[in-house]
Protein backbone atom coordinates (compact mmCIF):
# COMPACT_ATOMS: atom_id res chain seq x y z
CA UNK A 1 0.00 0.00 0.00
CA UNK A 2 1.37 3.66 -1.00
CA UNK A 3 1.28 5.94 1.63
CA UNK A 4 -1.15 8.79 0.53
CA UNK A 5 1.39 11.43 1.59
CA UNK A 6 3.68 10.09 -1.21
CA UNK A 7 0.94 10.20 -3.40
CA UNK A 8 -0.07 13.85 -2.36
CA UNK A 9 3.57 15.02 -3.12
CA UNK A 10 4.38 12.86 -6.35
CA UNK A 11 4.72 15.87 -9.23
CA UNK A 12 2.68 15.90 -11.93
CA UNK A 13 4.16 14.77 -15.49
CA UNK A 14 2.90 16.07 -18.99
CA UNK A 15 3.27 14.87 -21.92
CA UNK A 16 3.55 17.17 -25.41
CA UNK A 17 3.26 15.63 -28.93
CA UNK A 18 5.48 17.91 -31.21
CA UNK A 19 2.87 19.59 -33.76
CA UNK A 20 4.30 19.28 -36.80
CA UNK A 21 2.40 21.46 -39.19
CA UNK A 22 2.72 24.20 -36.21
CA UNK A 23 6.46 23.64 -36.19
CA UNK A 24 10.01 24.53 -38.09
CA UNK A 25 13.46 23.35 -38.19
CA UNK A 26 16.52 24.78 -40.35
CA UNK A 27 19.85 24.68 -40.89
CA UNK A 28 22.16 27.12 -41.59
CA UNK A 29 25.76 27.08 -43.05
CA UNK A 30 28.12 29.92 -44.60
CA UNK A 31 28.27 29.35 -48.59
CA UNK A 32 31.80 30.67 -50.29
CA UNK A 33 32.04 32.70 -46.63
CA UNK A 34 29.86 34.99 -48.66
CA UNK A 35 25.90 34.04 -48.10
CA UNK A 36 24.43 31.52 -46.17
CA UNK A 37 22.47 28.46 -47.90
CA UNK A 38 19.56 26.74 -45.30
CA UNK A 39 18.47 23.33 -45.10
CA UNK A 40 14.78 22.70 -43.77
CA UNK A 41 13.46 19.86 -42.70
CA UNK A 42 9.31 19.60 -42.96
CA UNK A 43 8.79 16.16 -42.02
CA UNK A 44 9.15 15.43 -38.19
CA UNK A 45 7.70 13.66 -35.04
CA UNK A 46 8.52 13.97 -31.33
CA UNK A 47 7.75 14.38 -27.72
CA UNK A 48 8.48 16.23 -24.45
CA UNK A 49 7.79 14.62 -20.91
CA UNK A 50 7.79 17.59 -17.99
CA UNK A 51 7.49 17.75 -14.33
CA UNK A 52 6.70 21.60 -14.11
CA UNK A 53 8.20 20.86 -10.59
CA UNK A 54 11.12 19.24 -11.34
CA UNK A 55 12.11 20.83 -14.99
CA UNK A 56 15.71 19.57 -14.90
CA UNK A 57 14.17 15.95 -15.18
CA UNK A 58 13.22 16.37 -18.81
CA UNK A 59 12.44 13.64 -21.19
CA UNK A 60 12.56 15.38 -25.05
CA UNK A 61 12.55 13.27 -28.10
CA UNK A 62 12.71 14.68 -31.89
CA UNK A 63 13.61 12.56 -35.18
CA UNK A 64 13.61 14.59 -38.56
CA UNK A 65 12.91 12.78 -41.69
CA UNK A 66 16.16 13.70 -43.77
CA UNK A 67 14.67 12.23 -47.03
CA UNK A 68 12.34 15.64 -47.32
CA UNK A 69 14.88 18.22 -46.32
CA UNK A 70 14.60 20.91 -48.63
CA UNK A 71 17.66 23.55 -49.83
CA UNK A 72 16.41 26.30 -52.18
CA UNK A 73 17.04 24.20 -56.07
CA UNK A 74 16.98 20.75 -56.84
CA UNK A 75 20.46 20.48 -57.23
CA UNK A 76 21.22 21.56 -53.21
CA UNK A 77 18.68 19.72 -51.98
CA UNK A 78 20.11 16.51 -53.98
CA UNK A 79 23.71 17.25 -52.63
CA UNK A 80 22.57 17.46 -48.95
CA UNK A 81 21.11 14.16 -49.24
CA UNK A 82 23.37 12.54 -50.97
CA UNK A 83 26.84 10.14 -49.52
CA UNK A 84 29.02 13.50 -48.88
CA UNK A 85 26.57 15.25 -46.87
CA UNK A 86 23.29 13.37 -45.08
CA UNK A 87 23.29 10.03 -46.85
CA UNK A 88 19.96 9.46 -46.63
CA UNK A 89 19.67 6.37 -48.50
CA UNK A 90 21.81 4.82 -45.01
CA UNK A 91 20.76 7.32 -42.45
CA UNK A 92 17.13 8.95 -43.29
CA UNK A 93 16.71 10.01 -39.58
CA UNK A 94 18.41 13.11 -37.87
CA UNK A 95 17.44 12.95 -34.30
CA UNK A 96 17.96 14.99 -30.99
CA UNK A 97 17.74 13.25 -27.53
CA UNK A 98 17.98 15.39 -24.35
CA UNK A 99 17.83 14.51 -21.07
CA UNK A 100 18.22 17.13 -18.50
CA UNK A 101 17.36 20.97 -18.58
CA UNK A 102 19.05 23.65 -16.39
CA UNK A 103 16.73 26.53 -16.35
CA UNK A 104 18.64 30.19 -17.11
CA UNK A 105 15.47 32.26 -16.59
CA UNK A 106 12.04 31.79 -15.91
CA UNK A 107 11.11 31.29 -19.83
CA UNK A 108 15.01 30.30 -20.49
CA UNK A 109 16.84 27.03 -20.45
CA UNK A 110 20.04 24.93 -21.45
CA UNK A 111 18.54 21.61 -23.02
CA UNK A 112 21.70 18.72 -22.73
CA UNK A 113 21.51 15.77 -25.12
CA UNK A 114 22.81 14.00 -28.25
CA UNK A 115 22.33 14.68 -31.85
CA UNK A 116 22.54 11.99 -33.89
CA UNK A 117 23.04 12.27 -38.11
CA UNK A 118 24.80 9.64 -40.28
CA UNK A 119 25.07 7.60 -37.70
CA UNK A 120 27.39 9.25 -35.45
CA UNK A 121 26.26 10.59 -32.40
CA UNK A 122 27.41 13.57 -30.17
CA UNK A 123 26.83 15.60 -27.49
CA UNK A 124 24.92 18.94 -28.13
CA UNK A 125 22.86 21.62 -25.80
CA UNK A 126 20.04 23.59 -27.06
CA UNK A 127 19.83 27.32 -26.05
CA UNK A 128 15.61 27.59 -25.53
CA UNK A 129 13.25 29.88 -25.10
CA UNK A 130 10.10 28.86 -24.41
CA UNK A 131 6.50 31.61 -24.60
CA UNK A 132 5.50 30.68 -21.23
CA UNK A 133 7.30 29.73 -18.24
CA UNK A 134 7.27 25.61 -18.33
CA UNK A 135 7.40 25.69 -14.33
CA UNK A 136 3.72 27.00 -15.08
CA UNK A 137 2.43 24.10 -17.64
CA UNK A 138 -0.69 22.48 -17.27
CA UNK A 139 -0.99 19.73 -19.68
CA UNK A 140 -3.62 21.30 -21.20
CA UNK A 141 -2.12 24.11 -23.14
CA UNK A 142 0.05 23.87 -26.03
CA UNK A 143 4.00 24.51 -25.03
CA UNK A 144 5.73 26.95 -27.57
CA UNK A 145 9.31 26.97 -27.76
CA UNK A 146 12.73 28.34 -29.89
CA UNK A 147 16.30 26.63 -29.79
CA UNK A 148 19.08 27.10 -31.40
CA UNK A 149 22.30 25.34 -31.58
CA UNK A 150 25.79 25.22 -33.44
CA UNK A 151 27.57 22.08 -34.67
CA UNK A 152 30.61 21.37 -36.69
CA UNK A 153 29.34 19.00 -39.41
CA UNK A 154 32.63 17.56 -39.79
CA UNK A 155 31.40 15.74 -36.30
CA UNK A 156 29.13 14.01 -38.51
CA UNK A 157 31.52 13.21 -41.53
CA UNK A 158 30.25 15.66 -43.56
CA UNK A 159 33.79 16.80 -44.53
CA UNK A 160 33.08 17.42 -48.71
CA UNK A 161 33.32 21.15 -50.44
CA UNK A 162 35.49 22.11 -47.15
CA UNK A 163 36.18 25.35 -48.96
CA UNK A 164 33.23 26.10 -50.40
CA UNK A 165 30.81 25.37 -47.38
CA UNK A 166 31.33 26.35 -43.79
CA UNK A 167 32.10 24.46 -40.99
CA UNK A 168 29.50 25.09 -38.39
CA UNK A 169 25.91 24.72 -38.61
CA UNK A 170 23.38 26.46 -37.11
CA UNK A 171 20.49 24.84 -36.26
CA UNK A 172 16.79 26.71 -35.43
CA UNK A 173 13.94 25.18 -33.97
CA UNK A 174 10.43 26.77 -33.80
CA UNK A 175 8.05 24.37 -31.96
CA UNK A 176 5.13 23.90 -31.03
CA UNK A 177 4.10 20.79 -28.46
CA UNK A 178 0.19 19.78 -27.97
CA UNK A 179 -0.73 17.87 -24.91
CA UNK A 180 -0.85 14.01 -25.96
Amino acid sequence: MIPLLAVAAAAPSYRYQLDAAGSRVSARVSYFGLGNKTARFPVMKGFIRLQPDRLDAIDLAVELDARAMTAGGKTDTDYLRGKAFFDVANHPVVSFAGRRMVMTGATTARVDGTISARGVTRPASLDVTFRDPPARASGRDAVLLKARTTINRRDFGMTAYSLVVGRKVTITIDARLVPG
